[in-house]
């Protein structure tokens, strides 16, 4: 079967336009900001990611959004491979209603813990977050994929500073982070493209850190 130059290139299904971009920031920043209030000191990354999906659902039910799909944690599947092998578990994955039927289109978020100073934590949010986007473990193909980042410890200083070295230092300076107007309840965002599995390709990555600092237990509610 032969294209037509009408043919669209690529794969619509997953293509977002910029108001569903800024829908699902909004749903992210937002949950994220009321999670908090039920985070406790020393929680890891699934219970506040299972916090922050349930705020969410609640602020999609109170803006009556009924073209988005929010899901838990999304098993990504190679079909091309006959062994039963997960290729990658995703955080959290978004689909609009033109998405629906296409089991590989979504908006995949990937949620780790960051604190200013902390080696570790943020070398994870590039070698076990940033790089399975670039490697096309996460959002194989996609156009757009986002970084959510908890932020243990105010203020942050020079975190987003740290992680764009490190994402320089990984994919080159192309890779570089650029700031962006930052969500009302976000504590800064950026965004940067990444060269995806196969040469040619580039997705592009929204980062944003938001604050979950323990402070915010001080008002959880019982």
């Amino acid at each position: 079967m032969h294209l037509s130059p009408e043919t669209p290139i690529g794969r619509p299904s997953f293509e977002l336009a910029e108001d569903e971009i800024a829908t699902v920031i909004h749903l992210l920043c937002r949950g994220a900001a009321e999670a908090r209030t039920l985070v406790t000191a020393g929680m890891l990354e699934v219970p506040i990611t299972i916090l922050v999906r349930k705020a969410m659902l609640r602020l999609k039910r109170r803006l009556g959004l009924t073209n988005i799909e929010i899901g838990g944690e999304l098993e990504l599947l190679d079909v091309n491979d006959t062994a039963a092998l997960v290729q990658g578990r995703i955080d959290i994955a978004l689909r609009f209603l033109h998405q629906f039927g296409d089991e590989e289109a979504y908006l995949g978020v990937e949620c780790k813990r960051v604190s200013p100073g902390d080696a570790s934590l943020n070398a994870r949010y590039v070698t076990q977050g940033v790089d399975r986007f670039a490697t096309g473990q996460y959002g194989a193909g996609h156009p757009l994929g986002m970084m959510l980042g908890y932020v243990l410890k105010l203020p942050p200083g020079t975190l987003a500073g740290d992680i764009d070295a490190r994402i320089r230092k990984s994919y080159g300076e192309a890779a570089k982070l650029t700031d962006m107007d930052a969500h009302a309840d976000a504590l800064s965002m950026h965004t940067g493209t990444l060269p995806q599995e196969k040469e040619g390709h580039l997705i592009r990555l929204i980062h944003a850190f938001v604050d979950m600092s323990p402070a915010g237990a001080a008002t959880a509610t019982p």
